[in-house]
This record gives C-alpha cells, structure tokens and sequence, in this order.
C-alpha cells in the first residue's frame, strides 16, 4: 500500500511538472478587431457621474455602472476600467470608450452582476515614450490616485473586497498592469489589452496574481514584445496564474471576441483573492 501512495505521489508530481513545463500560451487567428463604433448606441447616462479627490489634492471625475439587481446583504465584484490616451480629459465622458460601454450592453450587464468603475484621467495614467526594444511602462502620481479611488469606493459601497479586477485597453493596458504594482493585495486579477508592461523588478508582485494578457503580435503602437519581456519574467519568478492570448494579425485593436466574451469575462468572475 505504502508503494502505490508514492507511486501515485510521483506520478502526481510528473504531471505538475509537465503541466508547468508548458507556458499558458494561445495562439489566436482568424479574429477581427473590435469596430470602433461598437457600443456607440449604449446610453452612457446608465453610467452614474462622480468625482474624486485622492489625498494629493488630484481630482478624478468618474462613472460607475452598478449592478442591475442590487440586493441587501450581498456585495458584488468592482471591476476597474482604465480607458486609454484618447479618454483622458475632466469632461467625465470621453472614458467612456468602447470596452467601458460593452458592460452596458443588456446580456453582459445581466450576466455579470458587478459595479463597473471608470475613472477619467487628467493626465496620461502609465508613461511608456515611444516603442523600443527595452520598452517598459511608469505609473504616473495620478494612478496612484484612482487606486485610492478604488478603496474609498469599495469601503462605501457594498463590494467583495475579494473580487476587486482591473482591465483596460492601450494606455488603460498598461495601467491595469502597473495597478497592482502600487497595490500589490487589492486586485483579484487583470485582464491587460495592448498595454505596455511595467519592467522586470516587479515581476514577483505578479507571481500568484492571476492575469489573462491580450494582445495583437502585429501591433506597432505599442508592441507585444513588451508583454512577452514581462510573461517570461513572471514565469521566471515562479507565477503560473498568467495566460496570455496572442492574436494573430491584430494590430492596435482589440480582438473582436472581447464581446460578448463570456470566456474571458467568465474567467475574471471566477478569480478571488484569498
């Protein structure tokens, strides 16, 4: 009996390590970008309008879409939505991009009972310059201010402080990757699209985070080489809750199937924080 318990012990073992061997990588063809007028029928006054003032005197206008069917006693998922460069401004609208109104659309907002949070940046949230081999993306001070935003929301509001997400496309790409980097316990999981990755020194924050990386491997914006650069170095660290999606022959667009995207948004819902 003793002998077949090790035995089973060891071919447990073989199986970890073989299944660890194999980087969670999927390649993806034949999916065509996003069109850029989705959504553009979608009421962004579903969207409550707020503003914020974090601690430094920066102020951050915001939206918040809440749960359809609120009930008393329950808290819910806050999924945190960084818009890209063309959002940034104090009008609290432009934020309100294509990804943003998609938690809108009437199955998504059924589906996933969740608060929908869209900060609006004054400023560009993640510095990255222009694209180069050693590219790598900076929080700016005014990340740091929607990261104060989440935590004074969910403390107002009846959200699942184990179920706090971030997700974002282009410049709201890379700040949903330098998000945890400024709050390495707050964020149950990201879902980074095109952005541009922090550098290597942080990958160890990422090492038990769950992330699900998109990107195009044509994009020219702001390319992939960065989020490969930095899925190795999170591998290397010892993080195996990362996926990554390459989409084939995308450029700087997200992939079409982001909506409805009950895979990737079903695998969002599904991580807790512990």
């Amino acid at each position: 009996m003793r002998k077949m318990i090790v035995a089973l012990a060891c071919l447990c073992a073989l199986f970890a390590a073989g299944a660890q061997a194999s980087p969670p990588v999927e390649h993806v063809a034949g999916v065509a970008p996003l069109a850029r007028d989705a959504f553009a029928s979608i009421d962004a006054d579903q969207f409550d309008a707020d503003t914020f003032t974090a601690a430094d005197g920066t102020t951050l206008p915001y939206r918040v879409l809440r749960p359809s069917h609120l009930e008393g006693g329950e808290t819910y998922p806050l999924v945190v939505q960084f818009h890209g460069s063309g959002g940034i401004g104090t009008d609290n609208a432009r934020q309100l991009d294509r990804l943003a109104r998609s938690w809108a659309t009437p199955e998504v907002r059924e589906r996933y009972q969740a608060y929908i949070l869209v900060p609006q940046f004054p400023v560009r949230s993640a510095n990255y310059g222009p694209a180069s081999p050693d590219q790598k993306s900076e929080a700016s001070p005014a990340l740091a201010a929607a990261v104060e935003l989440v935590r004074a929301f969910s403390a107002t509001h009846p959200v699942d402080p184990a179920r706090i997400y971030a997700s974002g496309f282009s410049m709201g790409g890379s700040a949903a990757w330098l998000a945890p980097t400024l709050a390495p316990s707050l964020f149950a999981a990201i879902v980074p699209i095109s952005g541009i990755a922090p550098a290597d020194t942080h990958a160890a924050t990422f090492k038990d985070l769950p992330v699900l990386v998109v990107h195009g491997n044509t994009d020219d914006e702001n390319p992939i080489t960065a989020d490969r650069r930095f899925f190795a170095a999170i591998r290397n660290a010892g993080g195996r809750s990362i996926r990554f999606r390459e989409y084939e022959g995308l450029a700087h667009q997200p992939p079409g199937d982001i909506h409805p995207g009950t895979g990737w948004r079903d695998w969002l819902f599904q991580q807790k924080r512990l």
